[in-house]
C-alpha cells in the first residue's frame, strides 16, 4: 500500500511501512502549507532585512550579509562544502527512510521549501533512485548535515545514484530519466540540510530489525524451555502483578501463553528439578525490560519523524525564529536505549543455547549430538553466537554522552545521534543471527523428546525451522544452516508461522 505523508500525521507503522519497501507519497493536503512557506522566503528577501540562512553566512559565519543576486550560489556553495562524507554507503531500506522523512518534515511549510523540490524527492525514490550518502560525518547537531548534503548533491546532478552497486555519476541518471537537475532556491539548502533525518532513519532502521530479534527471541525462548524441560511457573501472572511492570507483565503473559497445551511440558510437570536457570527463569524480568526500552525508544522516534527539525524555522505570522531543533539529543538517547536492549535480547538468547549445549544442566546429550566426540554437533554454533554477543558488548557503550564542539565553537555541543544510531543497524542484524541459532539449537533439543510434542504453536515453529534446516544427525557445514534460520527471524516468517497475535505488542 502507498503511504500518505501527511503533515505531523504519520505513525510509526507508516515508517514501518516505508522501511520494509511500501511507496510514499506527499498528501496534496500539504500543498498549501508548503507554498506558503516558500512565499514568505520570497517576502523576506524583498523586504530587504538579514535573517539567518536566507540572506546570511552559515553557523560561525552568521553575521555576513549575502547580496540577493549572490542567494542561488549561497546554497549551491551551501551543498558543496557540506558534502565531506565518508564511509560506506548507507543501506537501500535507510536512504529511503531518509527521503520519507525529509518530505514529512518540509510538508509542514516551516522551512520555506519549494513544491516542486518537495515533490523531487518523492519523485525519485519512485524511480529507485537511491542516493549515494557516506554512512560517517555527522556529529548529529545543526542537523545530519555531511550525510542530508550528499542527498541534495545527487538531486543537483554533482553528486551520485547507487546503481546495481555503484556509485554513478547523478548528472547521467538525472538525464536519462528526463529528470532536471534541481537548482536551490534561497534558503532551500539550508532547509534541505539541516534536519534529523539521517539519524531517525538509522535510528528506526534498528529499530525496526530489532523487532524481529524480539519477537523472535520470545518464541526461542520458549523453545529453549522445552528443549530444557523447564517450567513454566515462573510465567504465573500472580508474581508479575507483584511487580507489575507493563514489559514484565506481557512477556510472562506471552510465555505462558506459548507454552500451554504441551505434552513436553505436562511430561515433567512433578519432576524434582526446583528452579531453571534465570536465562530461562527471569525471562519476563530481562525480556520484559528490553520490551519497555523498545516502547520508550520507539515513542521518542514516532514523535521525532513527524517532526521539522531545520532552523530557522517561517511561522504563519511571518516570523523568523532561529532555534535548536535540529539537535539530535532526543534521537541519540532513543538509540542508546535501543543498544542496550539488543544486546540484552542476544545476550539471554546466547546463554540459552549455551545451556542447551550443557549435558550437566541440560540433561540432553553433549552439545546435542548422538555422537559426541566424533561429532561436534551444535558446538561451533554457540561459539558464533558469544562472538556476536561480544561485539554487540563492545558497540554498547553509550553515545550521547561523547559531545566534541564543532565549528569554531559555535556548535559547542553535538548529540553523536547518528552514530549511536548508525551501530544500532549491525547490532540488530547481529542478534537476529543469535537467535536463528538459538532456534536451531532450540529444536535441535526438542527433537531429543520425541515422540512428544509441544504446543500447537510451537510445533508450528519447529515445522518452520525443520523445512529449511534438517535434524541434525552427523556433522555438516553449518553456516548454510544459520543463514537460513536467521532470515526465518529477520523475515518475520517464524513469528507468522507461530502467531503475531500471541506475542506483545511493541
Amino acid at each position: 500500500m502507498t503511504i500518505a505523508i501527511v503533515p505531523g500525521s504519520n505513525t510509526l507503522a507508516d515508517w514501518r511501512r516505508i522501511y520494509w519497501g511500501s511507496p510514499f507519497q506527499l498528501s496534496g493536503s500539504a500543498d498549501s502549507r508548503i507554498n506558503a512557506g516558500a512565499e514568505a522566503v520570497q517576502n523576506i528577501i524583498r523586504k530587504g532585512a538579514p535573517v539567518y540562512g536566507i540572506n546570511t553566512g552559515f553557523g560561525k559565519l552568521a553575521s555576513v550579509r549575502i547580496e540577493d543576486d549572490q542567494l542561488a550560489l549561497l546554497q549551491r556553495n551551501l551543498i558543496l562544502s557540506h558534502s565531506v562524507g565518508v564511509g560506506d554507503y548507507l543501506p537501500a531500506q535507510v536512504v529511503r527512510l531518509i527521503g520519507a522523512l525529509k518530505v514529512a518534515s518540509l510538508s509542514h511549510g516551516a522551512s520555506g521549501s519549494r513544491l516542486a523540490t518537495v515533490r523531487m524527492i518523492e519523485k525519485l525514490i519512485e524511480l529507485d533512485l537511491i542516493p549515494a550518502v557516506p554512512a560517517q560525518g555527522s556529529v548529529g547537531a545543526s542537523g545530519d548535515l555531511a550525510p542530508l548534503a550528499h542527498f541534495v548533491s545527487s538531486m543537483m546532478g554533482i553528486g551520485e545514484f547507487i546503481i546495481d552497486g555503484k556509485a554513478v555519476p547523478s548528472a547521467e541518471i538525472l538525464s536519462r530519466h528526463g529528470l532536471t537537475p534541481l537548482v536551490l532556491a534561497p534558503k532551500e539548502g539550508l532547509a534541505l540540510l539541516n534536519g534529523t533525518q539521517v539519524s531517525t532513519a538509522l535510528a528506526l532502521a534498528g529499530f525496526f530489525e530489532t523487532e524481529r530479534a524480539f519477537e523472535a527471541a520470545i518464541v526461542t525462548g520458549v523453545l529453549s524451555l522445552e528443549g530444557a524441560k523447564g517450567t513454566d511457573t515462573p510465567f504465573d501472572p500472580r508474581i508479575h502483578a507483584l511487580r507489575p511492570h507493563a514489559g514484565q507483565v506481557d512477556v510472562a503473559a506471552a510465555l505462558k501463553t506459548l507454552v500451554a497445551g504441551s505434552e513436553i511440558r505436562e511430561s515433567h510437570r512433578n519432576c524434582s528439578k526446583v528452579q531453571d536457570p534465570y536465562c530461562l527463569r527471569c525471562m519476563p524480568q530481562v525480556m520484559g525490560s528490553c520490551l519497555d526500552a523498545l516502547r520508550h525508544s520507539s515513542s521518542i522516534l514516532a514523535i521525532e519523524a513527524q517532526s521539522v527539525s531545520d532552523n530557522p524555522l517561517l511561522f504563519d505570522n511571518g516570523d523568523v525564529l532561529s532555534g535548536g531543533n535540529f539537535h539530535a539529543e532526543p534521537v541519540a538517547f532513543a538509540a542508546d536505549y535501543l543498544a542496550l536492549a539488543i544486546v540484552e535480547i542476544g545476550s539471554m538468547s546466547e546463554r540459552r543455547s549455551s545451556m542447551l549445549l550443557d549435558t550437566s544442566l541440560s540433561g540432553l546429550p553433549a552439545f546435542l549430538t548422538r555422537d559426541a566426540g566424533l561429532n561436534s554437533g551444535l558446538m561451533m554454533g554457540q561459539i558464533t553466537a558469544a562472538a556476536l554477543t561480544s561485539e554487540n558488548k563492545q558497540k554498547a557503550t553509550p553515545a550521547v554522552i561523547d559531545t566534541i564542539p564543532t565549528s569554531a565553537n559555535q556548535e559547542d555541543h553535538v548529540s553523536m545521534a547518528t552514530h549511536g544510531a548508525r551501530r544500532t543497524l549491525p547490532m540488530a542484524q547481529n542478534t537476529q543471527t543469535i537467535v536463528g541459532i538459538e532456534l536451531m539449537t532450540a529444536v535441535q533439543a526438542c527433537d531429543f523428546h520425541a515422540p512428544l510434542r509441544s504446543s500447537e504453536a510451537l510445533e508450528r515453529a519447529r515445522s518452520t525451522l525443520r523445512a529449511v534446516v534438517p535434524h541434525l544427525e552427523e556433522d555438516r557445514r553449518q553456516s548454510p544452516d544459520i543463514a537460513a534460520a536467521t532470515k526465518l527471524v529477520r523475515s518475520g516468517a517464524l513469528v507468522d508461522a507461530v502467531g503475531r497475535d500471541l506475542l506483545p505488542t511493541i
